[in-house]
């Protein structure tokens, strides 16, 4: 839990959180954390994905958000409640996990909690706070 809410989403950035060094983990960690019923999303500012590489992302995510598919990009508030909203999620429900301060920012100001990704063992310590093993 986060204060009195349930966490039930979990948002992740690609590059520079699930592109560091031992990112596995935090892989591992996304398929753990679906199997127990929360929700995940990728969100990226990229301007899209080969169909390969949203094929290799699928196990992972329930919805796969790419700036230059939805016009939208972080920081810009539209885009964090859109990724909650394809999770069927309100955004005070989900975390937001990324290696850029000020998008971690700005998921706070929509309405999330977040992460500021800066090594995977500091980010797994927090996710495992944050969605706790029942």
């Amino acid at each position: 839990m986060y204060g009195e809410r349930v966490l039930k989403g979990l948002v992740v950035d690609y590059a520079g959180v699930l592109t560091d060094v031992g990112a596995d983990e935090l892989y591992a960690f996304l398929r753990s954390v679906r199997e127990r019923g929360i929700k995940t999303a990728l969100l990226s500012n990229a301007p899209g994905a080969s169909d390969e590489a949203k094929r290799s992302l699928g196990p992972f995510f329930d919805a796969l958000v790419f700036s230059g598919e939805v016009g939208v990009a972080k920081p810009e508030r539209e885009v964090y409640l859109l990724t909650a909203g394809l999770l069927d999620l309100p955004a005070d429900r989900c975390v937001f996990v990324d290696d850029a301060a000020h998008n971690v920012r700005a998921a706070i100001a929509a309405g999330m909690a977040g992460v500021h990704h800066t090594s995977v063992e500091e980010t797994l310590t927090e996710l495992s706070a944050l969605f706790p093993k029942p």
